[in-house]
């Protein structure tokens, strides 16, 4: 049990560390150039990071070795803030250098994501709790990388994720923790078609949800730190509440406090901060769901998953 919590606090601050990276080196980057040129570096990063998951994650469930994705992640990853430097040392104007960078880090983020999915569910046994735990991070990660973005913090990050990879893979080559064997989905494939078709609607409407709550709260510095802890805090404790109370009474309870907390949003920030906080628990929730739908495709279950929360993304982009 101790190699369990270890192996997972490990992935999940690599988790934060790589989202952190991601945003800081983009936010670098728009002291360098014109805003349209970083807005859409900053549309590429989104949809390369998301919605090729389902492709990578794909990847995961069939290598053998997925720690290669682990690597290969790290790898891209140091290039893109290489990158990063060479664009403010370089290239300042040059647009295509900065969505370079942005393509690096897409790809990278991805890479990683699906891993660090794939090795929860199978190292736990698709437990909601560590699922939880495993996808909280980033979003703290993602307020720290864009509030406190310097050079130092850069590579901070970046050596950071390269010393916590090696201490996995080194942790992991002698672990005790047994991975569950692959399996096949047990449900009929139109079923699972219908179920996981089900999840990603949801899923694309929980975004536009958390957006909803995040938005209207004034930005600040402090409001900013607060709304990436509440999301993280919210998909952390999700998976603990549907152990406790169950998935059905927790979802219920959960899917009444949100549009509550929206109808009462006249109330003051503290009743947003509840519904996201809500609408978060909803996360370990519907990967964990999403891998028993996708039996031994935990890796494809969380990149279509993460797919779906692109409309999100692109309307705080928007915005």
């Amino acid at each position: 049990m101790t190699d369990d919590y270890t192996m997972l606090g490990i992935s999940s601050m690599l988790h934060l560390l790589v989202d952190g990276l991601c945003m800081c080196s983009l936010f670098l980057m728009s002291s360098l150039t014109d805003y349209s040129v970083i807005f859409n570096a900053l549309i590429i990063y989104n949809v390369l990071a998301f919605l090729t998951q389902p492709f990578t994650g794909m990847m995961a469930d069939k290598m053998p070795h997925r720690h290669w994705l682990l690597l290969t992640s790290n790898l891209i990853l140091t290039l893109a803030s290489l990158a990063t430097l060479a664009v403010a040392l370089y290239a300042r104007q040059s647009e295509g250098a900065i969505l370079t960078v942005a393509i690096l880090l897409g790809i990278g983020n991805s890479l990683f994501h699906v891993w660090g999915g794939k090795q929860t569910a199978v190292t736990t046994g698709n437990d909601m709790r560590a699922l939880g735990i495993f996808v909280s991070t980033g979003a703290f990660g993602l307020a720290l990388g864009m509030l406190f973005c310097s050079w130092s913090l850069l590579y901070v990050f970046l050596l950071s994720i390269v010393f916590l990879s090696a201490l996995y893979l080194i942790r992991d080559s002698h672990s005790t923790v047994k991975q569950q064997p692959s399996a096949h989905p047990t449900l009929r494939l139109p079923l699972i078609i219908v179920a996981i078709l089900a999840l990603m609607a949801f899923v694309m409407m929980r975004s536009l949800a958390g957006e909803t709550f995040s938005s209207a709260i004034a930005r600040t510095n402090a409001t900013v730190l607060l709304i990436g802890f509440v999301a993280m805090a919210g998909k952390m404790a999700g998976g603990w509440i549907a152990r406790w109370l169950g998935i059905v009474p927790a979802l219920a309870l959960l899917l009444v406090v949100a549009p509550a907390c929206y109808l009462a949003r006249g109330l003051g920030m503290s009743t947003l901060l509840v519904g996201l906080f809500a609408i978060n628990c909803t996360m370990p929730i519907t990967l964990y769901l999403a891998n028993v739908v996708l039996k031994g495709k935990e890796g494809l279950a969380f990149g279509l998953l993460a797919a779906a929360l692109i409309p999100g993304y692109l309307l705080a982009m928007l915005k």
